[in-house]
């Protein structure tokens, strides 16, 4: 569980940089379509690692409300991307 959300958390980061430098809005929503999976599958994961006893959940609280925070904004930054005037 641990080696998942280190890859999922990793890669929010390599595939926000990559969504900025997409070459059109279409290709910026979709690889910031997978930030916002990689964002939520991290959130899973810290769930699943708390739930399980393997680490204590107070530990993991503020990584936990970050991670839910980065789904908030891409979520909101995609539903401003898919404006008309976007």
């Amino acid at each position: 569980m641990g080696q998942q959300l280190l890859r999922c958390g990793t890669s929010v980061g390599s595939n926000y940089r990559a969504a900025c430098r997409g070459r059109s809005p279409a290709e910026f929503r979709a690889k910031f379509g997978i930030v916002l999976e990689e964002a939520d599958e991290s959130c899973f994961w810290m769930e699943m690692l708390a739930e399980a006893g393997i680490v204590d959940g107070k530990r993991l609280e503020n990584l936990h409300q970050e991670a839910n925070e980065l789904v908030a904004i891409t979520v909101a930054s995609l539903n401003t991307s898919r404006q008309p005037d976007r």
